[in-house]
Protein backbone atom coordinates (compact mmCIF):
# COMPACT_ATOMS: atom_id res chain seq x y z
CA UNK A 1 0.00 0.00 0.00
CA UNK A 2 1.50 3.20 -0.87
CA UNK A 3 1.77 5.63 2.05
CA UNK A 4 -0.07 8.97 2.14
CA UNK A 5 1.08 11.80 1.23
CA UNK A 6 1.02 14.31 3.65
CA UNK A 7 0.20 18.03 2.93
CA UNK A 8 1.29 20.36 5.76
CA UNK A 9 -1.56 22.54 7.71
CA UNK A 10 -0.15 25.93 6.33
CA UNK A 11 -0.36 24.42 2.86
CA UNK A 12 -3.70 23.26 3.23
CA UNK A 13 -5.20 26.76 4.54
CA UNK A 14 -3.60 28.81 1.39
CA UNK A 15 -5.20 26.22 -0.67
CA UNK A 16 -8.49 26.33 0.41
CA UNK A 17 -8.47 30.47 0.84
CA UNK A 18 -7.60 30.32 -3.11
CA UNK A 19 -10.45 28.04 -3.86
CA UNK A 20 -12.87 30.35 -2.07
CA UNK A 21 -11.69 33.63 -3.17
CA UNK A 22 -12.07 31.69 -6.93
CA UNK A 23 -15.75 30.91 -5.77
CA UNK A 24 -16.27 34.36 -4.92
CA UNK A 25 -15.09 35.67 -7.73
CA UNK A 26 -16.54 33.51 -10.17
CA UNK A 27 -19.92 34.09 -8.10
CA UNK A 28 -19.63 38.03 -8.17
CA UNK A 29 -19.19 37.76 -12.17
CA UNK A 30 -22.22 35.45 -12.64
CA UNK A 31 -24.37 37.77 -10.59
CA UNK A 32 -22.87 41.05 -12.71
CA UNK A 33 -23.77 39.93 -15.72
CA UNK A 34 -26.91 38.55 -14.94
CA UNK A 35 -27.70 42.11 -13.38
CA UNK A 36 -26.68 43.30 -16.71
CA UNK A 37 -29.10 40.96 -18.72
CA UNK A 38 -31.62 41.39 -16.92
CA UNK A 39 -31.18 45.75 -17.09
CA UNK A 40 -31.02 45.18 -20.41
CA UNK A 41 -34.47 42.68 -20.65
CA UNK A 42 -36.40 45.09 -18.70
CA UNK A 43 -38.48 47.10 -20.64
CA UNK A 44 -38.17 51.12 -20.83
CA UNK A 45 -40.97 52.62 -18.99
CA UNK A 46 -42.94 54.51 -20.67
CA UNK A 47 -44.90 58.22 -20.56
CA UNK A 48 -47.62 59.48 -22.50
CA UNK A 49 -48.17 63.73 -21.77
CA UNK A 50 -51.78 64.85 -22.34
CA UNK A 51 -51.30 69.16 -23.23
CA UNK A 52 -54.37 71.00 -24.60
CA UNK A 53 -52.70 74.52 -23.92
CA UNK A 54 -50.13 74.57 -26.13
CA UNK A 55 -48.16 72.64 -28.94
CA UNK A 56 -44.85 70.91 -28.03
CA UNK A 57 -42.25 72.21 -27.97
CA UNK A 58 -44.00 75.49 -28.03
CA UNK A 59 -45.08 74.78 -23.89
CA UNK A 60 -41.69 75.48 -22.28
CA UNK A 61 -42.66 73.57 -19.34
CA UNK A 62 -44.10 70.56 -20.97
CA UNK A 63 -41.07 70.19 -23.54
CA UNK A 64 -38.35 70.38 -20.54
CA UNK A 65 -40.50 67.86 -18.59
CA UNK A 66 -40.08 65.42 -21.67
CA UNK A 67 -36.88 66.43 -22.38
CA UNK A 68 -35.74 65.53 -19.14
CA UNK A 69 -38.12 62.16 -18.69
CA UNK A 70 -35.55 60.72 -22.08
CA UNK A 71 -32.21 61.90 -20.61
CA UNK A 72 -33.13 60.26 -17.67
CA UNK A 73 -33.95 56.85 -19.78
CA UNK A 74 -38.12 56.89 -20.04
CA UNK A 75 -39.49 56.54 -23.26
CA UNK A 76 -41.78 59.88 -23.96
CA UNK A 77 -45.14 60.43 -25.82
CA UNK A 78 -46.78 63.64 -26.14
CA UNK A 79 -50.30 64.34 -27.56
CA UNK A 80 -50.63 68.29 -28.56
CA UNK A 81 -52.74 70.14 -30.39
CA UNK A 82 -51.27 72.21 -33.44
CA UNK A 83 -50.65 75.67 -33.91
CA UNK A 84 -48.21 78.38 -33.93
CA UNK A 85 -46.12 76.87 -36.35
CA UNK A 86 -46.23 73.31 -35.39
CA UNK A 87 -48.60 71.65 -37.89
CA UNK A 88 -46.60 68.39 -38.39
CA UNK A 89 -48.98 65.57 -37.37
CA UNK A 90 -46.13 63.57 -36.00
CA UNK A 91 -42.75 64.02 -35.60
CA UNK A 92 -39.71 62.23 -32.88
CA UNK A 93 -37.58 65.54 -31.97
CA UNK A 94 -34.77 64.86 -29.43
CA UNK A 95 -35.74 61.50 -28.59
CA UNK A 96 -39.31 62.53 -27.82
CA UNK A 97 -42.36 61.24 -30.05
CA UNK A 98 -44.92 64.15 -30.78
CA UNK A 99 -48.38 63.52 -31.89
CA UNK A 100 -50.57 66.76 -32.68
CA UNK A 101 -54.32 66.78 -33.68
CA UNK A 102 -56.59 69.70 -35.25
CA UNK A 103 -55.81 72.64 -33.41
CA UNK A 104 -59.46 73.33 -31.45
CA UNK A 105 -61.39 76.31 -31.73
CA UNK A 106 -60.28 78.62 -28.56
CA UNK A 107 -62.82 79.67 -26.43
CA UNK A 108 -63.33 83.30 -25.57
CA UNK A 109 -66.33 83.61 -23.82
CA UNK A 110 -69.36 81.27 -22.73
CA UNK A 111 -69.99 78.10 -21.54
CA UNK A 112 -70.87 76.74 -25.16
CA UNK A 113 -67.59 77.85 -26.64
CA UNK A 114 -65.58 76.25 -23.51
CA UNK A 115 -67.11 72.97 -24.06
CA UNK A 116 -66.44 73.21 -27.66
CA UNK A 117 -63.01 73.63 -27.55
CA UNK A 118 -62.33 70.83 -24.55
CA UNK A 119 -64.55 68.32 -25.89
CA UNK A 120 -62.57 68.73 -29.65
CA UNK A 121 -59.49 68.00 -27.70
CA UNK A 122 -60.61 65.19 -25.33
CA UNK A 123 -61.92 63.24 -28.56
CA UNK A 124 -58.94 63.75 -30.17
CA UNK A 125 -56.70 62.93 -27.33
CA UNK A 126 -58.08 59.88 -26.63
CA UNK A 127 -58.42 59.04 -30.27
CA UNK A 128 -54.21 59.22 -30.35
CA UNK A 129 -53.56 57.77 -27.05
CA UNK A 130 -54.95 54.23 -28.76
CA UNK A 131 -53.29 55.24 -31.53
CA UNK A 132 -49.75 55.90 -29.09
CA UNK A 133 -50.69 52.85 -27.40
CA UNK A 134 -50.38 50.47 -30.68
CA UNK A 135 -47.81 51.91 -32.10
CA UNK A 136 -45.36 52.40 -29.10
CA UNK A 137 -46.35 49.38 -27.16
CA UNK A 138 -48.18 50.61 -24.42
CA UNK A 139 -47.58 52.86 -21.49
CA UNK A 140 -47.29 52.90 -18.11
CA UNK A 141 -48.35 56.72 -16.97
CA UNK A 142 -49.89 59.46 -18.06
CA UNK A 143 -49.35 62.75 -17.35
CA UNK A 144 -52.41 65.26 -18.00
CA UNK A 145 -51.28 68.93 -18.35
CA UNK A 146 -54.33 70.93 -17.50
CA UNK A 147 -56.59 72.87 -18.10
CA UNK A 148 -58.74 71.44 -18.85
CA UNK A 149 -59.28 69.24 -15.94
CA UNK A 150 -60.94 66.52 -17.52
CA UNK A 151 -57.62 64.71 -18.70
CA UNK A 152 -58.25 62.32 -15.95
CA UNK A 153 -60.93 60.43 -18.31
CA UNK A 154 -58.58 59.18 -20.49
CA UNK A 155 -56.25 57.93 -17.85
CA UNK A 156 -59.74 55.77 -16.92
CA UNK A 157 -59.86 54.46 -20.00
CA UNK A 158 -56.44 52.52 -19.79
CA UNK A 159 -56.53 51.80 -15.90
CA UNK A 160 -57.55 48.34 -16.75
CA UNK A 161 -54.51 48.10 -18.22
CA UNK A 162 -52.44 49.22 -15.30
CA UNK A 163 -51.53 52.59 -15.90
CA UNK A 164 -51.64 55.46 -13.73
CA UNK A 165 -52.51 58.46 -13.58
CA UNK A 166 -50.15 61.63 -13.06
CA UNK A 167 -51.85 65.35 -12.76
CA UNK A 168 -49.53 67.73 -13.36
CA UNK A 169 -51.51 70.86 -12.20
CA UNK A 170 -50.27 74.11 -14.36
CA UNK A 171 -53.51 76.47 -13.70
CA UNK A 172 -56.31 76.76 -10.89
CA UNK A 173 -59.11 76.30 -13.83
CA UNK A 174 -62.10 77.41 -10.43
CA UNK A 175 -60.18 80.48 -9.46
CA UNK A 176 -59.14 80.85 -13.84
CA UNK A 177 -63.25 81.01 -14.11
CA UNK A 178 -63.96 83.50 -11.16
CA UNK A 179 -60.96 85.72 -13.15
CA UNK A 180 -62.81 85.71 -16.58
CA UNK A 181 -65.94 86.19 -15.63
CA UNK A 182 -66.15 87.64 -12.14
CA UNK A 183 -68.93 85.28 -10.62
CA UNK A 184 -68.92 81.37 -9.34
CA UNK A 185 -72.13 79.87 -9.68
CA UNK A 186 -72.80 76.45 -10.70
CA UNK A 187 -70.36 76.22 -13.52
CA UNK A 188 -67.71 77.09 -11.21
CA UNK A 189 -68.70 73.99 -8.76
CA UNK A 190 -68.80 71.57 -11.86
CA UNK A 191 -65.03 73.06 -12.21
CA UNK A 192 -64.35 72.45 -8.74
CA UNK A 193 -65.40 68.70 -9.26
CA UNK A 194 -63.35 68.23 -12.38
CA UNK A 195 -60.59 69.33 -10.26
CA UNK A 196 -61.33 67.38 -6.97
CA UNK A 197 -61.74 64.00 -9.93
CA UNK A 198 -58.56 64.80 -11.40
CA UNK A 199 -57.21 64.26 -8.08
CA UNK A 200 -59.00 61.57 -6.85
CA UNK A 201 -57.77 59.87 -9.58
CA UNK A 202 -53.79 60.93 -9.82
CA UNK A 203 -51.74 58.87 -8.30
CA UNK A 204 -49.15 61.33 -7.44
CA UNK A 205 -49.75 65.32 -8.85
CA UNK A 206 -47.26 67.72 -9.12
CA UNK A 207 -47.71 71.20 -8.45
CA UNK A 208 -45.77 74.83 -9.80
CA UNK A 209 -45.10 76.43 -6.62
CA UNK A 210 -46.32 75.97 -2.50
CA UNK A 211 -49.63 77.80 -3.03
CA UNK A 212 -50.81 74.65 -5.49
CA UNK A 213 -49.29 71.93 -3.51
CA UNK A 214 -51.59 73.23 -0.69
CA UNK A 215 -54.86 73.13 -3.39
CA UNK A 216 -53.44 69.49 -3.96
CA UNK A 217 -53.44 68.59 0.03
CA UNK A 218 -56.77 70.29 0.70
CA UNK A 219 -58.83 70.81 -2.07
CA UNK A 220 -57.56 67.74 -3.53
CA UNK A 221 -57.09 65.40 -0.48
CA UNK A 222 -54.24 63.97 -1.98
CA UNK A 223 -51.23 62.69 0.92
CA UNK A 224 -47.78 65.23 1.54
CA UNK A 225 -46.03 62.60 0.04
CA UNK A 226 -47.45 62.06 -3.22
CA UNK A 227 -47.04 66.30 -4.16
CA UNK A 228 -43.85 67.61 -5.68
CA UNK A 229 -42.93 70.97 -6.19
CA UNK A 230 -42.13 71.60 -10.09
CA UNK A 231 -41.56 75.51 -10.85
CA UNK A 232 -42.09 76.55 -14.19
CA UNK A 233 -38.81 78.24 -15.00
CA UNK A 234 -35.90 78.95 -17.80
CA UNK A 235 -32.83 76.94 -18.30
CA UNK A 236 -30.83 79.31 -17.16
CA UNK A 237 -27.82 78.49 -19.25
CA UNK A 238 -29.66 79.25 -22.53
CA UNK A 239 -32.09 81.99 -21.50
CA UNK A 240 -28.89 84.76 -20.76
CA UNK A 241 -28.90 88.58 -21.37
CA UNK A 242 -27.96 89.39 -25.78
CA UNK A 243 -26.45 92.33 -26.81
CA UNK A 244 -28.99 95.75 -27.06
CA UNK A 245 -30.73 96.24 -30.32
CA UNK A 246 -31.07 100.03 -30.76
CA UNK A 247 -34.10 98.99 -33.73
CA UNK A 248 -35.94 97.79 -30.85
CA UNK A 249 -35.83 100.84 -28.41
CA UNK A 250 -36.28 103.53 -31.65
CA UNK A 251 -34.47 106.36 -29.42
CA UNK A 252 -36.46 106.24 -26.06
CA UNK A 253 -34.96 106.68 -23.11
CA UNK A 254 -36.76 103.87 -21.21
CA UNK A 255 -38.09 100.57 -22.57
CA UNK A 256 -40.83 98.68 -20.63
CA UNK A 257 -41.02 95.04 -21.72
CA UNK A 258 -43.82 92.96 -21.28
CA UNK A 259 -44.20 88.99 -22.68
CA UNK A 260 -46.75 86.67 -22.16
CA UNK A 261 -51.00 85.52 -23.33
CA UNK A 262 -52.90 88.63 -24.17
CA UNK A 263 -55.87 87.97 -22.07
CA UNK A 264 -58.89 88.82 -20.36
CA UNK A 265 -57.11 88.12 -17.00
CA UNK A 266 -53.19 89.75 -17.34
CA UNK A 267 -53.72 93.12 -17.03
CA UNK A 268 -52.95 94.46 -20.28
CA UNK A 269 -55.98 97.52 -19.70
CA UNK A 270 -53.53 98.38 -16.55
CA UNK A 271 -50.21 98.47 -18.16
CA UNK A 272 -51.42 100.82 -21.18
CA UNK A 273 -53.24 102.88 -18.72
CA UNK A 274 -49.79 102.97 -16.40
CA UNK A 275 -48.41 103.92 -19.95
CA UNK A 276 -50.37 107.07 -20.29
CA UNK A 277 -49.76 107.93 -16.59
CA UNK A 278 -45.93 108.03 -17.38
CA UNK A 279 -46.29 109.92 -20.69
CA UNK A 280 -48.32 112.49 -19.10
CA UNK A 281 -45.81 113.07 -16.89
CA UNK A 282 -43.44 113.48 -19.09
CA UNK A 283 -41.23 110.40 -19.70
CA UNK A 284 -39.80 109.29 -22.42
CA UNK A 285 -41.07 105.74 -22.49
CA UNK A 286 -41.60 103.26 -25.25
CA UNK A 287 -43.79 99.77 -24.52
CA UNK A 288 -42.57 96.27 -26.19
CA UNK A 289 -45.27 93.98 -26.25
CA UNK A 290 -44.71 90.50 -27.07
CA UNK A 291 -47.27 88.08 -27.12
CA UNK A 292 -50.53 87.14 -28.41
CA UNK A 293 -54.04 86.29 -27.32
CA UNK A 294 -57.60 86.98 -27.79
CA UNK A 295 -57.29 90.64 -25.78
CA UNK A 296 -55.41 92.12 -28.63
CA UNK A 297 -57.71 93.65 -30.84
CA UNK A 298 -59.16 95.24 -27.81
CA UNK A 299 -55.85 96.34 -26.48
CA UNK A 300 -54.59 98.29 -29.79
CA UNK A 301 -57.49 100.50 -29.73
CA UNK A 302 -56.87 101.24 -26.48
CA UNK A 303 -53.48 102.27 -27.13
CA UNK A 304 -54.76 104.07 -30.17
CA UNK A 305 -57.51 105.80 -28.07
CA UNK A 306 -55.60 107.24 -25.66
CA UNK A 307 -53.09 108.53 -28.35
CA UNK A 308 -50.55 106.23 -27.48
CA UNK A 309 -49.69 104.56 -30.78
CA UNK A 310 -46.07 105.67 -31.04
CA UNK A 311 -45.07 104.71 -27.68
CA UNK A 312 -46.16 100.59 -28.54
CA UNK A 313 -44.78 98.45 -30.34
CA UNK A 314 -46.88 95.05 -31.36
CA UNK A 315 -44.09 92.16 -31.91
CA UNK A 316 -46.43 89.29 -32.32
CA UNK A 317 -44.98 86.23 -30.64
CA UNK A 318 -41.42 85.64 -30.59
CA UNK A 319 -39.42 82.32 -29.85
CA UNK A 320 -35.91 81.72 -29.55
CA UNK A 321 -33.29 84.31 -29.80
CA UNK A 322 -35.41 86.83 -31.22
CA UNK A 323 -37.53 86.71 -27.73
CA UNK A 324 -33.85 87.22 -26.17
CA UNK A 325 -32.78 90.06 -28.30
CA UNK A 326 -36.07 91.79 -27.76
CA UNK A 327 -36.14 91.48 -24.44
CA UNK A 328 -32.32 91.98 -23.81
CA UNK A 329 -32.96 95.77 -25.49
CA UNK A 330 -35.42 96.49 -22.54
CA UNK A 331 -34.97 98.42 -19.34
CA UNK A 332 -38.05 97.17 -17.08
CA UNK A 333 -40.03 93.84 -17.39
CA UNK A 334 -43.80 94.56 -16.53
CA UNK A 335 -46.01 92.14 -15.02
CA UNK A 336 -49.51 93.84 -15.07
CA UNK A 337 -51.54 90.64 -13.96
CA UNK A 338 -54.24 91.92 -11.57
CA UNK A 339 -54.76 90.67 -8.20
CA UNK A 340 -57.72 88.15 -8.19
CA UNK A 341 -57.88 84.76 -6.45
CA UNK A 342 -56.52 83.15 -9.09
CA UNK A 343 -52.97 85.46 -10.11
CA UNK A 344 -52.53 85.48 -6.49
CA UNK A 345 -51.53 82.00 -6.17
CA UNK A 346 -49.90 81.72 -9.40
CA UNK A 347 -46.18 81.34 -10.93
CA UNK A 348 -45.86 84.22 -13.73
CA UNK A 349 -43.51 82.46 -16.61
CA UNK A 350 -42.63 85.74 -17.61
CA UNK A 351 -41.71 87.42 -14.06
CA UNK A 352 -39.26 84.18 -14.00
CA UNK A 353 -37.69 85.38 -17.58
CA UNK A 354 -37.44 89.00 -16.69
CA UNK A 355 -35.52 87.55 -13.87
CA UNK A 356 -33.26 85.84 -16.20
CA UNK A 357 -32.68 88.49 -18.20
CA UNK A 358 -31.56 90.67 -15.24
CA UNK A 359 -34.47 92.92 -15.52
CA UNK A 360 -36.00 95.26 -12.85
CA UNK A 361 -39.73 93.68 -12.51
CA UNK A 362 -42.76 95.67 -11.39
CA UNK A 363 -45.74 94.08 -10.65
CA UNK A 364 -48.71 94.38 -8.40
CA UNK A 365 -48.23 92.71 -4.71
CA UNK A 366 -49.38 88.78 -5.63
CA UNK A 367 -48.58 86.18 -2.67
CA UNK A 368 -46.86 83.88 -5.69
CA UNK A 369 -45.27 86.80 -7.25
CA UNK A 370 -43.58 87.49 -4.22
CA UNK A 371 -42.15 84.70 -3.88
CA UNK A 372 -40.75 84.23 -7.07
CA UNK A 373 -38.70 87.62 -7.71
CA UNK A 374 -38.11 88.52 -3.87
CA UNK A 375 -36.20 91.86 -3.63
CA UNK A 376 -35.52 91.58 -7.42
CA UNK A 377 -39.20 93.45 -8.22
CA UNK A 378 -40.80 96.23 -6.96
CA UNK A 379 -44.71 95.60 -5.71
CA UNK A 380 -47.02 98.34 -6.76
CA UNK A 381 -50.95 98.60 -5.01
CA UNK A 382 -53.37 96.11 -5.83
CA UNK A 383 -54.56 96.84 -9.35
CA UNK A 384 -53.54 100.56 -8.91
CA UNK A 385 -52.47 101.99 -12.81
CA UNK A 386 -51.10 105.02 -10.88
CA UNK A 387 -48.80 102.82 -8.52
CA UNK A 388 -47.78 100.88 -11.13
CA UNK A 389 -46.24 104.05 -12.78
CA UNK A 390 -44.89 105.54 -9.66
CA UNK A 391 -42.87 101.53 -9.42
CA UNK A 392 -41.38 101.96 -13.01
CA UNK A 393 -40.80 105.81 -12.70
CA UNK A 394 -38.76 105.26 -9.37
CA UNK A 395 -36.62 102.61 -11.37
CA UNK A 396 -36.39 104.86 -14.28
CA UNK A 397 -35.08 107.62 -11.82
CA UNK A 398 -32.61 105.26 -10.02
CA UNK A 399 -30.70 103.31 -12.73
CA UNK A 400 -27.96 102.00 -10.23
CA UNK A 401 -30.12 100.24 -7.88
CA UNK A 402 -32.44 98.72 -11.29
CA UNK A 403 -29.29 97.41 -12.08
CA UNK A 404 -28.53 95.86 -8.85
CA UNK A 405 -32.23 94.66 -8.58
CA UNK A 406 -31.79 92.96 -12.31
CA UNK A 407 -28.34 91.92 -11.22
CA UNK A 408 -30.19 89.77 -8.08
CA UNK A 409 -33.17 88.57 -10.09
CA UNK A 410 -30.40 86.65 -12.31
CA UNK A 411 -28.56 85.37 -9.39
CA UNK A 412 -31.81 84.04 -7.32
CA UNK A 413 -33.30 82.21 -10.40
CA UNK A 414 -29.71 80.10 -11.40
CA UNK A 415 -29.32 79.86 -7.22
CA UNK A 416 -32.48 78.27 -6.65
CA UNK A 417 -35.22 78.72 -8.85
CA UNK A 418 -33.87 77.44 -12.64
CA UNK A 419 -35.27 74.17 -14.14
CA UNK A 420 -32.04 72.61 -12.84
CA UNK A 421 -33.35 72.72 -9.11
CA UNK A 422 -36.94 71.22 -10.71
CA UNK A 423 -35.52 68.30 -12.45
CA UNK A 424 -34.92 66.01 -9.41
CA UNK A 425 -38.30 67.03 -8.08
CA UNK A 426 -39.94 66.05 -11.27
CA UNK A 427 -37.98 62.59 -11.22
CA UNK A 428 -38.96 62.48 -7.77
CA UNK A 429 -42.58 62.42 -9.10
CA UNK A 430 -42.21 59.57 -11.10
CA UNK A 431 -40.12 57.67 -8.69
CA UNK A 432 -42.87 57.99 -6.70
CA UNK A 433 -45.54 56.74 -9.16
CA UNK A 434 -43.72 53.63 -9.85
CA UNK A 435 -43.44 52.78 -6.43
CA UNK A 436 -47.58 52.89 -6.08
CA UNK A 437 -47.65 50.56 -8.90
Amino acid sequence: MRAPILVPQRARVRRWFRQAAMGRAAGAASASLGATMAAAAAPRRRVLILVENLPVPLDRRVWLEATALVAEGYEVSVICPRGRGWMAPFEERDGVFIYRYPEPPEAHRGAFSYAREYLHALWHSARLARRVWRERGGFDVIQGCNPPDLLFLIALMFRHRGVRFLFDHHDVSPELFEAKFGRKGPLHRAMLLCERLSFAVASVSIATNESFRQIAMERGRMAAEDVFVVRSAPLVEAFRPRPVDPAVRQGAASVLGYVGVIGQQEGMDLLVAAVAELVAAGRDVRAVVVGFGPQLPAVRRDVAARGLAARFTFSGALYGEELLRVLSSCDIGLSPDPKNAMNDISTMNKVMEYMALELPVVQFDLTEGRASAGEAALYAKANDPKDFAAKIGWLIDHPEAARAMGQLGRRRVSEALSWAHSTPQLLAAYRRIFEKR
